[in-house]
């Protein structure tokens, strides 16, 4: 005669409910201390760039302008710093968690007006400030794919938007805001290169201060988009590791 050993169940009984997962409350607005600083920062460095051009008065122009395309160079040359302007203000509200969760329906107005009011007109006219770059082939080359990887990673992220896709959305879109924000770290980085190389005109560029100019525009054209991008998706990689997702159910804190 066989024996049949009831093993107790290990799920929950009728009269004891299912322990609910830990509720993960929303951050307040002043817990992401980098809200703050990249808004003044945005705002400062807007503040400095875009008067000049509101003038309309090429002189006052911080891009040379090269002979042959005189006519057309600087109302696009305008175009791109008004448009791009934009799209550096209105990025700093879509990126804020608090902004967006509390006011979804800003969020999308305003991100439309990043979309069509900011990063595509500027990107397009990126295009032709950027082949006709006055540092450079190294600094065109690179301008030229920086203005071709914004339109891209906006246009796509605007896209899952639309379908819904809202995790493809967020990760396209903060790496388009990686690249907006790209021309802010572009001049960081030139002031380094700068203090690096100036000292070494009269040796290593032979005493040609042009030559000296393209070396530090084409370093810094690349580096001030690159490691941003590098860096928006080294961040996005580690929110969305298995262990960053646990601690989010715990309702641990993360990074």
């Amino acid at each position: 005669m066989t024996t049949i050993t009831e093993t107790p169940s290990t799920g929950p009984q009728p009269d004891q409910p299912p322990t609910p997962a830990p509720s993960r409350r929303p951050r307040r607005w002043w817990r992401r201390p980098w809200i703050a600083p990249l808004a003044v920062l945005s705002i400062v460095f807007v503040a400095f760039s875009l008067p000049p051009y509101l003038t309309f008065d090429p002189t006052q122009s911080r891009v040379p302008q090269p002979e042959w395309l005189t006519a057309a160079h600087y109302p696009i040359l305008v175009g791109h710093v008004t448009f791009g302007s934009i799209a550096l203000l209105t990025a700093c509200l879509q990126i804020w968690p608090w902004f967006r969760q509390r006011y979804r329906t800003a969020h999308r107005v305003i991100g439309r007006v990043y979309v069509f009011g900011g990063v595509l007109p500027a990107g397009i006219m990126a295009l032709t400030i950027g082949a006709v770059s006055p540092y450079g082939p190294v600094a065109r080359v690179s301008n030229v794919l920086l203005a071709a990887l914004w339109l891209t990673c906006t246009v796509v992220g605007y896209r899952m938007a639309r379908q819904r896709r809202y995790a493809d959305h967020r990760r396209w879109m903060i790496r388009s805001f990686a690249l907006t924000a790209s021309i802010i770290t572009n001049r960081i980085w030139g002031v380094f290169a700068y203090l690096a190389l100036a000292p070494q005109l009269e040796t290593t560029f032979g005493g040609s201060e042009e030559l000296l100019s393209w070396t530090i525009a084409g370093i810094t054209t690349w580096v001030g988009w690159t490691v941003p991008l590098l860096v928006s998706q080294w961040w996005l990689d580690r929110t969305e590791s298995p262990a960053h997702r646990q601690r989010l159910a715990t309702g641990g804190r993360t990074g």
